[in-house]
Parts: C-alpha cells; structure tokens; sequence
C-alpha cells in the first residue's frame, strides 16, 4: 500500500508538473536514451550530429545540460532530475525555439514517473546489464522499467541487436524501427516485418582512435575503446531516424576529441592517467580490456588501478567482483571512498578487496582517502605506465554521510597531485 502511494504521489507531481508548464514537449521532437551503459555518450554524439544538421538542440545528460548554445555542468548529482525540473528544462527549452531535445532515462526516472506527460518521440536502447537490482527486486524488473519508455515512444525505436535482452525491446509496437549491430548480419524480424539494420564494418581499434565503416562511409573518430564504436553507431542510427546524411554523421563525429569523464585522458606523458566513470562489472572490464589490449603499448607497461564502488547502500553485490575483476588486469589496485553515502566507507573497501584473489592481494592497497589514493598512484606510476581512476568520471561531487556533499572532480585532483608531487608532463 505504502509503495501504491509513493508511486501515486510521484504521477501526480508530474502531472502537475507538466500542466503547470504548459505540456512543452508536444511542441517538440523529444528523444530518450535508456539502457545500462553508454547513454551520456550517446546524448553527446547524437547532440553534435543533429546540430551539424542544422537544428537547434537540447540535451540533459549526467554530464550537461545544454539548451542551444548555452551549456552547464549536471550538479544534480543525479542522471535524470526531477519532475519539476525537467517540465521547466522542456518549457525553457521550447521558448528557446529549439526543434529537439535529447534526455538521458534512468530506471529510477521511470520508476518515479519523472518521464510521465513528457510526448518521446524516439526511445533509444544502448544495452542492458544487472544494476540496481536491490532497488528493482530483480533483473527482469530492471528491465521492465527500461521497458516503459518503449510503450511512450510511438514514432521511432532505435535498438542494439547485439544486446541479448534486444527481443524484448523488439515487442513493443511503433512506427518504424532502426537495429544497430557490429555482428549480426541476418535479418531482423518484429511485429511490424523486417526492420531496418544498420551494420558497422571493419572495425578497428587503434592507440588513440577508432575506425569502423557505415555502408560506404569510413569513420575516424578521436575516441579509444571497442564500445565507443557502438556509441558513435547508436548516435548515428538517431541520426539516420532523423533524415541525417552519413556524411555529415561522419562530419560531426570526427570533430569530437573526447568525453568528459568518459575513457578521458587527463595525462599523456610521461605515463598515461585515464578516468572513467565505470562503476559496474562489466564497464569496469570494458574500460581495463581497452587499456590492456593496446597493441602500441610496450611489454613493460603497468597497469595501476584506483577503484572505488558504487554508492553506498546500493548495489552491494557488485563490490567483490569489482576487486576480482581488477586483480585479473590490474599490477597495482589501490581501492578508496567513492560516495559512501551513510554507511561506513571502510566496509565498502573491505567489501572490494574480498574480491581480489588471493595471489594479488600482496599488490593491493587500502586507502580511505580518494585524493589520497590518487596520489599514491601517480606516485607509484613510472614512464609508459598507464594510471585508471574509476568510479566518478567528471562527477562533480562526493557524497558523504548526513547528505553532506563535497565538491569533487577526479580530473581536477590528478592535475593538482601533479603539481604537487613536480611530475613534469613532456609536451
């Protein structure tokens, strides 16, 4: 009953909401982004492709918010904000006069009806892997609020076939469909036949960029990282939705050099320093896979990994194998604090480092201090070294107990430790 309430509670503030503003998105194309991984990167490529278009554009994401040309950090510590504030963004939005807006949909989002009265036009799909399963109850639950954007959209789905969970996104009806694969070469059948696929070929990673082809286009964009080629094709299937010409996918792209907080390379000599946001097992492993398997690299190169886990009281299941994954890939793991919320961040890191298997741990360091655990790694790092801080990317804060929040950017912590300790950087 408690829980009826709550949901009815969250409906009808955002019925409110809505009204109070006038229904803004009717007037607009809105497109959402949902899946476990990948949506601020996709919010952003897609973003620069439909401007190089020539529209005007909005976006919201976990990194920014953006109307036009006017941009500002994401403080809210949160992905998707609440239901007043996105009826606001989308009336601000429209007064700006702007033809689209892209928004990043969390289950959580969906769960508190924060997506309810706004009209989606495109409901996008990145990927699906276990997160907040304490919250949901289950994986199937998880993915069912994922679901829910699906039955909104009535225009155009964009779906990643390559996803195992993309049959159940596939059951939702709609005008028109657009698969995205780097694998799958067979057609793809919905309730509505056939729908269109839209394949990357000659895939290739290289020290500093990507390349893959779309039909007869070739793509070089500045980004590292196999699932950075599935980023780009899903922002580029949006753009193809929308009318948008290969060529100027290809255009839009290749001017991008990196993500805030995304696989971003804050250090290059004379050791390499890369902060990602990976906070789950199988980002952790993509990010440590594309690191490891650079073929540039020397023999020699280390691996020196700080990594923290999810917020506290969230997710507890993901803590060990979060230390298990980094012993396999990492020389040197330091675990630290990341946002403790209000249980005991030193439970947190024991939590990691059960993880960490037995022959590794003589290599693993506890250190409770972030800014701390920072600077011991760059200490430790040694020309050619690559340093991986995860877990908070270009997250602006540090939650603490109390919901104390401090002011907080790894990249900026790198730079000043730096400093600190008279590292000199080659050009």
């Amino acid at each position: 009953m408690l829980n009826l309430f709550v949901s009815l509670y969250h409906f009808l503030w955002a019925l409110f909401s809505a009204l109070f503003f006038s229904l803004p998105s009717r007037e607009m194309k809105v497109i959402g982004v949902t899946g476990t991984l990948g949506k601020s990167t996709v919010v952003d490529l897609a973003t620069e492709i439909l401007e190089e278009r020539g529209f005007k554009v909005a976006s919201l994401s976990s990194i920014k918010i953006k109307i036009a040309d006017e941009e500002e950090k994401n403080l809210f510590k949160m992905t998707m904000p609440g239901r007043g504030y996105l009826q606001r963004f989308l009336r601000r939005v429209k007064d700006r006069g702007c033809q689209y807006v892209l928004i990043e949909v969390t289950s959580e989002g969906i769960l508190q009806h924060r997506h309810g009265f706004i009209d989606f036009d495109t409901a996008v799909f990145t990927n699906l892997y276990p997160e907040h399963i304490e919250r949901h109850g289950s994986f199937e639950n998880y993915r069912a609020a994922k679901g829910k954007l699906f039955r909104a959209a009535k225009d155009i789905h964009v779906l990643n076939l390559d996803d195992k969970n993309v049959d159940y996104f596939l059951q939702f009806p709609v005008k028109k469909k657009i698969g995205f694969t780097m694998s799958n070469q067979q057609p793809v059948i919905s309730n509505e036949g056939v729908i269109r696929v839209v394949k990357a070929r000659d895939c290739e990673e290289k020290k500093d960029r990507i390349n893959f082809r779309v039909e007869n286009i070739s793509f070089h964009l500045n980004l590292i990282g196999k699932f950075n080629i599935q980023n780009a094709l899903t922002a580029i299937c949006i753009g193809i939705s929308q009318g948008v010409p290969l060529e100027i996918c290809k255009r839009a792209l290749e001017r991008i050099s990196s993500i805030p907080g995304r696989m971003e390379i804050v250090i290059r000599k004379p050791f390499k320093v890369v902060v990602d946001y990976a906070h789950i097992p199988d980002a952790l492993q993509k990010v440590y896979q594309t690191l490891k398997t650079d073929n540039q690299q020397p023999k020699t190169t280390r691996m020196i990994c700080v990594v923290g886990s999810c917020g506290g009281g969230r997710d507890k299941w993901k803590r060990p194998k979060l230390g298990e994954i980094a012993s396999r890939f990492c020389n040197e793991i330091i675990i630290t604090n990341e946002d403790p919320y209000d249980e005991p961040p030193i439970e947190i890191i024991e939590q990691v480092f059960e993880g960490v298997v037995n022959k590794k741990k003589q290599m693993t360091k506890k250190i409770l201090d972030r800014r701390e655990a920072i600077r011991e790694a760059l200490k430790l790092a040694k020309a050619g070294d690559v340093v991986i801080i995860t877990g908070k990317g270009c997250e602006p804060w540090m939650c603490i107990a109390g919901g104390r929040k401090i002011p907080w950017d790894d990249r900026k912590i790198v730079k000043e430790e730096i400093e600190k300790l008279k590292i000199p950087l080659a050009p």
